[in-house]
């Protein structure tokens, strides 16, 4: 990955011939740099956090102490990192979910909705024959309103076309199986923060279990087995969708036929990062005691009882506040504006609230 970001950027020194060979050399003399940069930085980081003699001498061994010591920096960047993307991506994995699959129609009228959007598509489309060329403003103002009325009108389409077992069994199974994961994840988490306040041998450094194959790793046998690595993709999944919900990571969302090959290299930068920190994020909340052949129970950090126990309870309390802002922020705007407080804009209209809908009797509704 550095080596194709600083590819892209180069250009060659200068006085060299313009080229393939100059381009790879200022890129090479940039990676040398680079390692050396991140070197310095991570020994000093060492000298100031542990003074021992022993720990700093062992940097000087770069295959048996150095790297694994690097590489636990940055599992520990991208367990931060996951702290804060996991909670959020579990409050918005039920508004994906519910793009992705038809809702329940419910006292509606789906022919009349699509009617009325059909009369809506039209009058857009001769207002913007009938404009002149010259009001270029409007015109790309009207052409966006058309996209989202189509959008919109290919949404109800897709609803009608729907069988009843997809509106009225997939979708309500779909949610209901969100919350049981997302309620065991929570659980499991609590759980094993009252071990860590009563069982020492409950810390993720240092215990490793008994290898793949000779006894089971989970109380409950192949069930529980079967259900950590549920709860493991699952939180894989949340934790993507948390990454991208976030607004300082927005941008970096790729997007069909204009994505640069910077933010294509920015993308995988960052799914690697999450994807080394997941199996430290597992054995520290509890969820599993595999250790995933990585040896991650190496890390220093996670000897640490005030930074595991702390880990435990954010992810716990943050989780626990993502979700009950998501199921209530429906009931938080109905009393801002029962109160008169919505003129003050207090709460802001959630990005998961879908648009507003024409009703049956044409007026505009919105969950």
């Amino acid at each position: 990955m550095p080596f194709a970001f600083f590819f892209l950027e180069s250009e060659g020194f200068a006085g060299l011939k313009k080229g393939i060979r100059a381009r790879v050399l200022e890129t090479l003399v940039m990676l040398l740099l680079l390692a050396l940069l991140i070197l310095g930085m991570v020994w000093v980081a060492s000298a100031l956090i542990d003074s021992d003699a022993a720990s700093m001498e062992s940097l000087y061994d770069l295959w048996e102490f150095y790297l694994p010591y690097l590489y636990s920096c940055i599992s520990l960047m991208g367990c931060l990192l996951l702290l804060l993307c996991t909670p959020v991506g579990l409050s918005r994995m039920f508004t994906v979910m519910g793009q992705l699959l038809v809702k329940p129609a419910i006292l509606e009228d789906l022919d009349e909705q699509i009617y009325m959007i059909t009369l809506e598509e039209e009058a857009l489309q001769r207002r913007l024959h009938g404009l002149s060329p010259s009001v270029g403003y409007n015109i790309m103002e009207l052409e966006q309103e058309l996209e989202n009325v189509k959008t919109l009108k290919t949404k109800l389409e897709r609803r009608k076309k729907a069988s009843a077992w997809e509106r009225n069994l997939v979708y309500p199974a779909v949610m209901v199986l969100l919350l049981i994961e997302t309620s065991i994840s929570v659980l499991l988490v609590a759980c094993n923060i009252l071990c860590l306040l009563v069982d020492e041998t409950a810390m993720p450094k240092g215990t490793r279990g008994p290898g793949i194959g000779s006894a089971s790793l989970s109380t409950f046998g192949f069930v529980g087995a079967a259900l950590e690595i549920i709860l493991i993709f699952y939180l894989m999944v949340s934790s993507v969708v948390g990454f991208y919900s976030l607004r300082f990571f927005g941008n970096f969302t790729p997007k069909k036929d204009d994505t640069t090959m910077t933010k294509i290299i920015g993308n995988c930068v960052s799914i690697l990062v999450l994807s080394s920190a997941l199996p430290v994020m597992s054995r520290t909340l509890g969820i599993t005691r595999f250790d995933l052949l990585g040896d991650f129970g190496r890390f220093n950090w996670l000897g640490n009882f005030y930074i595991v126990l702390s880990y435990n309870l954010l992810f716990a309390i943050v989780t626990t506040l993502c979700l009950v802002r998501k199921f209530t922020s429906a009931v938080r705007e109905e009393l801002f504006k029962a109160l008169g407080l919505h003129k003050l804009h207090l709460s802001h209209t959630s990005r998961d609230s879908e648009t507003a809908k024409p009703s049956v009797n044409g007026h505009q509704k919105a969950l």
